[in-house]
């Protein structure tokens, strides 16, 4: 019963990093005694570390992690732009780089070019590669959890029919553990972000592509074959253009990046979505009102998701989310006259907290939560 009351807590603290021991209590279920008593124990190990903080005027412990017990990755590869962080088991962050990619990118030089650069900056912390704890890696596409391979083809073409988590398991040889990043960028948001505290939350990814991340109660809802949350593939209008899934008139076609951009004449210097939201903030007309059109659209297929899911938030992340209120109101609208209403109301519909990085961040959730805190480590009652 002991050991099981303090591998409780370390869960407890992996999944949230910092908390206070009342917080602890509410989280594990154990009482506020036995979370002292444990707390009291492994701070002297070395596997806790304890600080003090003020909490509604009152001083409470802080509790976490304690940061010598090694780093974890968390690695983002978006459409077009590789973010990599590295932080301790306490969730701090100690480095963290972000590259271009080119829009083509392919699994065999990426992980490639990803070895490297694990190896560059951990040499910079006075490391290697091997004394990661685990890496966890964000793709912009599905993945089925039982093959660690992308579930829909067509989605990420230069990545597919590969055990991806494996394959760059075996250039560094450390654990890899592979998911979408809507799942990684909607953990991190229900861990430590807007989500947190919400029983049931959305996380809606919007840039080069469109997905979604379910989560109940801090935990992901992948589906069978972890497709569940690829909302830029609902259909809009069956008789609509081409989407690379090979159906028509996907959400992707009509809000995505590479959509939005198509609207503009080659003379405009539309080429990124960074130029569109330079757009929209110097005020320019016709840059909104493509955002709010596209934030019609995604409303339109988030109601659809509300109705089937029922969530109590929905968090907008991605590229296109610091476009702000003139993404997410017509969101708003679109969600009031096409979901169901409650006696509690519509979700509440919230900027993503971590922006570029939430993705990263929820890598190295994953990469965390596989992080064994062992028996060598964790002194053991006679």
């Amino acid at each position: 019963m002991r050991e099981a009351n303090r591998a409780r807590l370390i869960d407890a603290l992996k999944r949230h990093g910092r908390l206070t021991q009342v917080e602890l209590a509410g989280s594990t279920g154990l009482s506020p005694a036995t979370v002292s008593n444990i707390v009291k124990e492994l701070t002297s190990s070395g596997i806790l570390h304890t600080s003090f903080t003020s909490r509604s005027g009152r001083r409470a412990t802080l509790v976490s992690l304690a940061r010598q017990l090694g780093l974890v990755a968390g690695v983002h590869f978006s459409s077009r732009h590789l973010h990599i962080a590295i932080a301790d088991t306490a969730r701090t962050i100690v480095a963290q780089s972000a590259f271009p990619l080119a829009l083509d990118h392919r699994h065999d030089a990426e992980l490639d070019r990803l070895s490297l650069l694990l190896g560059d900056m951990m040499e910079s912390l006075g490391g290697a590669v091997g004394d990661l704890l685990a890496v966890g890696l964000a793709l912009p596409a599905p993945i089925d959890q039982r093959t660690g391979m992308i579930s829909s083809p067509g989605l990420l073409r230069g990545w597919e029919g590969v055990d991806v988590a494996e394959s760059l398991r075996e250039r560094i040889g450390r654990p890899v553990f592979a998911d979408s990043e809507a799942n990684l960028g909607g953990l991190a948001e229900a861990r430590e972000g807007n989500g947190r505290g919400a029983s049931a939350s959305v996380f809606i990814r919007v840039g080069h592509t469109i997905s979604a991340g379910l989560i109940v109660g801090g935990d992901l809802f992948r589906g069978v074959n972890g497709k569940a949350g690829q909302i830029g593939h609902v259909t809009i209008d069956e008789n609509g253009p081409v989407c690379r899934c090979s159906n028509r008139g996907c959400l992707e076609t009509y809000a995505s990046g590479p959509a939005l951009l198509s609207l503009f004449p080659p003379g405009e210097g539309m080429r990124r979505l960074s130029d569109l939201l330079h757009a929209v903030e110097s005020g320019d007309g016709s840059s909104r009102r493509v955002v709010a059109d596209a934030g019609r659209h995604i409303g339109i297929a988030a109601a659809s998701l509300c109705n089937l899911f029922d969530p109590e938030l929905i968090v907008v992340g991605g590229e296109l989310a610091q476009a702000g209120e003139i993404l997410m109101a017509p969101m708003r609208h679109s969600l009031e006259r096409s979901a169901l209403s409650s006696a509690s109301g519509l979700p509440e519909i919230v900027e993503a907290s971590f922006g570029e990085w939430a993705e990263a961040r929820g890598a190295m959730a994953i990469a965390l939560d596989h992080v064994t805190v062992g028996a060598e480590a964790l002194p053991h009652s006679a």
